[in-house]
Formats: C-alpha cells, structure tokens, sequence
C-alpha cells in the first residue's frame, strides 16, 4: 500500500459531488506532484460509482467509495468512524475538507479522534519546510488563513503529527482542466452500519431554492457602506440589471441593513472570481479584498482616492456613484 498520499473528503448532497470538493482535488493534485505522491478521495454515500467516475479526470489516482444506503445524507457518528477507520488503513500525510457545515463539523471529530491539529477556513496551502527546536520538517503542508479578524495572513503548521488536516473555504481554490482519460481506481468499501451508529437519523431534507449565485457569476457589482442609504444601493442593483451581473456587498454594507447577508462577498460571505467586478462604494478591506482580489477585471468607484480598493483595481473612478452609476448606466444602454 503506497502511503502519505493527499487525500480529500469528497462531500455529496443527495448524491452530487460539492463544488468544493473538485476545487480541492485539483488543489490536492498540485500538491501531490510537489510531493511525488499519489491523489485519494473519500466518498461516503449510496449509488456514487457515477460521480466517483467524474471525478477521476480531475487527477484523482484513487476514488474510496464507501457504501451504504444508511450513508445518502451525513450524520456525524457513522461519518466519522468511517473517515477515522479510512485514515487509520490509508495513511495519508495531507487530509482536505471543505469549509462547509459539513466539513467544519466532520474535520474537528476526525481531528479529535486521531489526535491531530487541524486548521479551519484556510484560504490558500503550499509546501514547504519548517524548523522546530533544531530539527527540520522538510515538505510540510503550509496551512495558510486570514487571522485576527482579517488584519493578518498566517501560516500555521502542525509538523509532528500525520495527517495534516485543514478545511478550506469554498471558492478559493482554482479548477484545473481535466486530464481525459486519466487512469485512476475506484475502489468500493461496503460499510457495516450497526446500530450504535444510527442515534440521529434524517427523516427529511427541506431545501430552499438559491437566489443568489455569487460563485457562478461573471459579472458582479458590488456595494459597499459608501452607498449610504438603500435607495443609493438601489441604483448599484439597477446597474447590475443592466449588465447582467449578479449584485455583491461588502460586510460593512450587509452590517447596516442595506443588502441581504447572501450578498456578502469576502473573508466571512463568498469568494469569487468574476470576470468583472466592479466595486461601488468599497473602501477595500483586507477581509473584502481575500474574496474578490483574483477577479480577471476590477473597477472600483470611491470618492476617496486613497481607498485600498484602487491598491487592485484595475481601473479606478474617484467620484460620487450618485453620479458615476446613472452615467454608467446611460453609456451602456446607449452602446447597447
């Protein structure tokens, strides 16, 4: 058995893969190369042969499928064991999760049970060595996040036990091609869920429809606290309309009531890559910019000229979006 793999947890809501979980496989995959090391999934849930076969061109050597009707939604005990017990006989030096309600309740209980440290909502990871009351860990995983509310970017290791686990937040790792016809295996493992396992049960899911795709977007404008009142929002939301484009918010913004929290793109809303954002009324905070800062183009709209915004923005309007947004507004309906 080929040990110190990478692996991740591939999570599924009623039998679909999460975004997430491809985004951290293709990250996995960049970090098995850096380590000479082989790609494992986790897939715990009932008739996933289909999505485990997906998943494989994303450079995925190994898909453990671990089967069992009982296993269709999560429920703490049975995943944990059974993540536990996969570790244990695979023995991976690097375990992903994304940071989701799932991941950031399954991570901590696998993390426990193994003795192991775990770093939660990680925003970027590399490899690298690390130096520790003389003695030198070569090719550790480098668990990278904002800390401090924002105000900093740390790096955390945790070098003296294996596997290293972190979650990751949804949205900041990049999607890769995939590699046609990639040769990796998918290996059944049928589970045994006994009784003492079951104390929750899922009766029913009630799932309520999404309104806002801030991940899938390509155009997004965004609004921040500089709106000032919901009718100067109102004519951010109407140039989004106009082009198309999904409304985003900074915190600041979602704080003062001018915008529902769906809205919110940054360190604690979503993470996004549009192909255009364009920032109306963002001071630019560290903790709005590690949502938004890898968008291919970025216009930002200040009256303050000295705004961080215009530290990444591409192109940068010192003005009232009073004023600027009608004007926007007008020059593209008329080019329309």
């Amino acid at each position: 058995m080929k040990k110190n793999n990478v692996m991740v947890f591939v999570q599924q809501d009623d039998g679909t893969v999460a975004d997430v979980s491809i985004e951290l496989l293709c990250k996995a995959r960049e970090l098995a190369d850096r380590l000479g090391v082989d790609v494992e999934g986790a897939l715990l849930g009932k008739d996933l042969r289909g999505q485990a076969v997906k998943l494989l061109p994303y450079g995925v050597d190994r898909i453990n499928w671990i089967s069992h009707d009982k296993l269709a939604h999560y429920t703490p005990l049975p995943y944990t064991k059974f993540m536990v017990d996969l570790i244990k006989d695979r023995q991976p030096q690097i375990v992903l999760y994304g940071a989701t309600t799932t991941g950031r309740d399954l991570g901590p209980r696998i993390a426990s049970a193994l003795k192991v440290g775990l770093t939660a909502d990680c925003t970027d990871l590399q490899i690298g060595d690390h130096e520790l009351a003389g003695t030198v860990y070569k090719d550790i995983l480098y668990q990278i996040r904002p800390a401090f509310g924002g105000n900093i970017i740390a790096t955390i290791v945790s070098p003296e036990k294996k596997p290293q686990m972190a979650t990751v937040r949804e949205g900041v790792m990049k999607l890769t091609p995939q590699r046609p016809g990639y040769q990796g295996e998918i290996v059944e493992i049928k589970a045994d869920v006994g009784p003492e396992l079951l104390q929750s049960e899922v009766l029913e899911c009630v799932k309520e429809a999404r309104t806002v795709n801030l991940k899938g977007a390509q155009i997004i404008v965004a609004g921040g606290i500089g709106a000032g009142t919901k009718e100067n929002f109102d004519m951010i939301i109407q140039l989004a309309h106009a082009l198309g484009a999904e409304v985003g918010a900074s915190r600041a913004a979602v704080d003062a009531g001018l915008v529902d929290k769906a809205h919110q793109v940054g360190q604690t809303g979503t993470t996004v890559r549009p192909k255009l954002y364009i920032a109306c009324g963002i001071s630019g905070s560290i903790q709005h910019r590690a949502g938004m800062a890898e968008s291919s183009r970025i216009i930002a709209i200040n009256t303050d000229p000295h705004a961080p915004i215009f530290q990444i923005a591409h192109y940068g309007i010192v003005g009232d979006l009073k004023e600027v947004i009608p004007a926007f507004i007008k020059a593209y309906k008329n080019k329309a």
